[in-house]
């Protein structure tokens, strides 16, 4: 392991942007450290050295020896950052839990105030933030479960959750999913039930992960939503078009996404920046990616560009998304080599703090 991705893992660990990071060593050392030169030490553009060494080594909990010595940096995560780092998560996540059930927690108006913030900010903030942030909220509101109302908003905190972890792990994110969907139906909101399920199934089409999973979860959103058009509907749609396109079903594919224009056209969202809104630029990034799958590439390239248009500029993992696409596209019609140099080049021009695991999967997907 090189000492760049070494200070991203630790990093990572702590919850901490690469803003973070760098404040965090101005704030002890007295420097100006930028963003801007974290991200080049994690990229291996610059190794640290020395002075800064020593600062990482402070603010990350971690031996200078570690930093040093190449062969001590190979087995540090696995042998010494899980059990440095996780019983401070854990002690901070249980003070947060028994805390709410002595307090009572947050009104059940605040929670909706909390999710709506969560949705916008998925959009633009890095898996590893939001994940240590919504743990948190998820030990708070199992305190609270009591009011059936809280079930509704903690199944979309489980969602929201599930996110942050890898489909095609077959264990955690599908776990995830899937007591969300319990979750849901425990508040009796068919809404929530129809959305989380809806949700999930897209991200897993959209990953190319557990697309069993993702098939079931889809149906039985179907199944809920009795042919009204909602947004839980519109994704639960495009999800089983994904999983069709990756199977081969062409046929299949191209129906579902006439029956998800269709229920567009009905359910949706004005709302431009939020997780829980599918706007006509985002609609087009769920098309962009399936017709690249299918090989249409006349109509791919149609819906990235309908997606550029309306996409908004404070959320560039999405144009990324659409790069990607297009170099799938390349590798697909058999310009491997081209394909890759395409994605590699787009997601390189992406700040690391804003890569996604579903941007990760997909390079996977073009690699293959």
């Amino acid at each position: 392991m090189d000492i760049g991705e070494l200070i991203r893992e630790l990093r990572t660990a702590h919850g901490w942007s690469q803003a973070r990071l760098a404040d965090e060593i101005n704030t002890r050392q007295g420097t100006t450290l930028t963003r801007e030169y974290v991200a080049r030490w994690e990229r291996g553009k610059i190794t640290p050295r020395g002075f800064y060494l020593a600062a990482l080594s402070s603010v990350l909990d971690v031996p200078l020896a570690v930093l040093e010595d190449p062969m001590m940096r190979r087995s540090f995560l696995t042998d010494v950052a899980g059990t440095a780092i996780a019983p401070v998560i854990a002690s901070d996540l249980l003070a947060r839990g028994f805390a709410a059930r002595l307090t009572g927690g947050p009104s059940a108006e605040a929670w909706e105030d909390k999710l709506a913030a969560y949705g916008t900010e998925y959009m633009s903030m890095g898996a590893a933030d939001i994940q240590r942030r919504v743990a948190g909220e998820l030990v708070v509101i199992q305190q609270q479960l009591e009011q059936p109302r809280l079930w509704s908003a903690a199944s979309r905190l489980m969602t929201l959750y599930a996110k942050t972890f890898p489909g095609s792990d077959g264990s955690a994110a599908v776990r995830w999913y899937r007591m969300a969907a319990t979750a849901a139906d425990e508040s009796g909101d068919r809404a929530a039930r129809v959305w989380v399920r809806g949700r999930a199934a897209i991200a897993l089409g959209y990953e190319g992960a557990s697309l069993g999973v993702a098939d079931v979860l889809a149906d039985q959103a179907l199944a809920l939503a009795d042919g009204r058009p909602s947004l839980g509907l519109l994704n639960a749609v495009y999800g089983k078009a994904h999983a069709a396109a990756l199977r081969g079903d062409r046929a299949a594919a191209l129906d579902l996404d006439t029956q998800g224009r269709r229920i567009f056209d009905t359910a949706g969202s004005h709302e431009q920046t939020s997780d829980y809104a599918v706007p006509w630029w985002r609609l087009n990034v769920f098309r962009s990616l399936l017709l690249a799958r299918l090989g249409e590439e006349k109509a791919a390239t149609d819906a990235q560009h309908q997606a550029l248009v309306e996409l908004p500029p404070t959320l560039p993992r999405f144009a990324t998304h659409l790069e990607l696409h297009r170099g799938l596209m390349l590798a697909r019609s058999g310009d491997r080599a081209g394909g890759i140099t395409h994605a590699t080049t787009a997601m390189n021009a992406l700040p690391p703090e804003k890569h996604s695991l579903t941007l990760r999967m997909l390079m996977e997907e073009i690699q293959a």
